[in-house]
């Protein structure tokens, strides 16, 4: 993770007229530009199929979406995409338009006095990313006079054997130098803290371990269901959605050990080494589970089979829950629970490490220590950026009553404003930092771990819309005697 200023570079996104484009990347290029983070003579050229777009009609386009999304003013807007903002269309993506997309960078690297670097972002769905690969690497595109960064956006594969078929197919064109795999969860103020709270404050870096933690819960909670996204969700699901990329992410950095340095591959040797670690998982540690109607917000919710497009029979699971375990010295016996789902009770993004309880009781009011609670530090990703330890006082009166405090700490109470992740990773991509991107040999231990529950998982279960899930995912911690943290 870096402050570096930015090179004078040249930002190519493939699939340029689509949503991520208009609400992320966009605002994000802008918001960086606006704050001095992008070089002056950097310039942006979308690419997409659509050949009604020039420059003008694409500006024109993008302004709007600049306003739509409250970053900029009509007029402010309008000279930012005039300046930097260029369009090409590749109407048949055969190599011979890739070609073409080379001349018109090589013009417009020309013009602007850029020195060949060159960022290719796929903002792209899934089952183009092969062809779009090909088609950069064949026509060349993969090398220039200055330095080739790609992007590729999640999901990265679908299964073991997927990924590392995209992972070799990338090899053939790029060096893994040269590879960002994005996951926006990382570019997170709060998820990136998480290496600066244990490794800057000894006080709970000596606690993270199977001595002092008793068990750890990850939670991805979503109030959202399918939002017309009923095409890509049918065949992917939860597990495949939310579990294999950014609750695992979240995992590895509360479980990996100490690195050797904080630089990219010093940390992110110590995720793979995390995810190594992981015993198989138990199918009967596997709950999926899928929403039926109800009530959010005040307003009636189909259920998931009754939304537009989903199969009025869908056996895919729209919420999961697992209960791992990591084999090695510091979590040997101290379970990791994680959770995602949709139309639950409310949006919520929090690790919670859970500390043992006092080995007895020496109130005379209380007698078994189970009775009191655990500490627990709660680290909120969203929505309310954060940290909150809870820890036992005595409550006022004669009787020894136990009370449960909190010392609590927002983002946005020390820190304003906070920086959009797109922002902080579309800058580490220009700056040349991979600390916060996946890298190959990790993405495949992901899958190596779940492609086993996705070949053989638990029959389906459902839950209402507006609850934490179905009853068994409850009965995964309580088996334990353990619960999930009251959200």
């Amino acid at each position: 993770m870096t402050n570096a200023a930015s090179d004078p570079s040249l930002v190519v996104v493939l699939g340029a007229t689509g949503d991520l484009m208009r609400r992320k990347l966009l605002p994000a290029l802008y918001r960086l530009s606006t704050r001095g983070a992008l070089h002056e003579r950097t310039r942006i050229l979308g690419a997409a199929r659509t050949k009604e777009h020039g420059d003008h009609s694409y500006r024109t386009w993008a302004r709007q979406a600049l306003v739509e999304a409250g970053v900029s003013s009509e007029d402010a807007a309008g000279r930012w995409c005039d300046e930097r903002l260029y369009y090409q269309a590749i109407t048949g993506g055969k190599v011979a338009d890739y070609r073409v997309l080379g001349s018109r960078i090589e013009a417009i690297e020309r013009e602007a006095g850029l020195p060949g670097n060159r960022v290719l972002y796929l903002a792209l769905p899934p089952e183009a990313f092969s062809a779009t690969i090909n088609g950069l690497g064949q026509s060349k595109l993969s090398r220039s006079q200055g330095w080739t960064r790609i992007v590729v956006e999640k999901p990265f594969g679908r299964d073991l054997a997927s990924a590392q078929e995209l992972n070799r197919l990338i090899h053939q064109h790029f060096d893994e130098s040269q590879v960002y795999r994005i996951d926006h969860y990382l570019g997170k103020e709060t998820v990136q803290n998480l290496l600066v709270f244990r490794f800057a404050n000894p006080i709970f870096e000596t606690l993270w371990n199977r001595d002092r933690v008793e068990h750890v819960q990850i939670t991805v909670a979503e109030e959202i269901g399918v939002e017309g996204r009923a095409g890509y969700y049918e065949g992917a699901g939860a597990l495949r959605d939310m579990i294999q990329n950014h609750l695992t992410q979240l995992m590895t950095l509360v479980a990996m050990e100490v690195p050797g340095a904080f630089e990219a591959d010093a940390i992110r040797n110590e995720k793979v080494k995390a995810l190594h670690a992981v015993a198989p998982i138990e199918r009967s540690d596997v709950v999926l589970a899928q929403y039926t109607a109800g009530r959010i917000g005040g307003r009636e919710v189909p259920a998931y089979r009754k939304e537009p497009g989903v199969a009025p029979d869908s056996q895919t699971e729209t919420y999961a829950a697992l209960r791992l375990e990591i084999e090695n010295w510091r979590w040997h016996g101290v379970p990791f629970y994680l959770r995602a789902g949709k139309r639950m009770a409310r949006r919520l993004t929090e690790v919670t490490v859970v500390f043992h309880r006092p080995p007895v009781s020496l109130f005379p009011t209380i007698d078994d220590p189970k009775a009191i609670d655990p500490n627990e530090l709660a680290i909120t990703i969203q929505p309310d950026e954060g940290f909150e330890l809870g820890f036992e006082v005595k409550a006022p009166g004669q009787e020894i009553d136990l009370a449960t405090q909190r010392l609590r700490f927002r983002y946005a109470e020390a820190f304003s404003p906070l920086a959009d992740a797109y922002e902080t990773l579309l800058l580490e991509i220009l700056t040349g930092d991979q600390t916060l991107f996946v890298r190959a040999d990790e993405v495949e231990a992901a899958w190596r771990l779940y492609t086993p529950v996705l070949e053989n998982p638990p029959r389906i279960e459902f839950y209402p819309a507006e609850t934490w899930g179905p009853p068994s995912a409850n009965q995964l911690l309580a088996k334990d005697g353990h619960r999930w943290r009251q959200a």
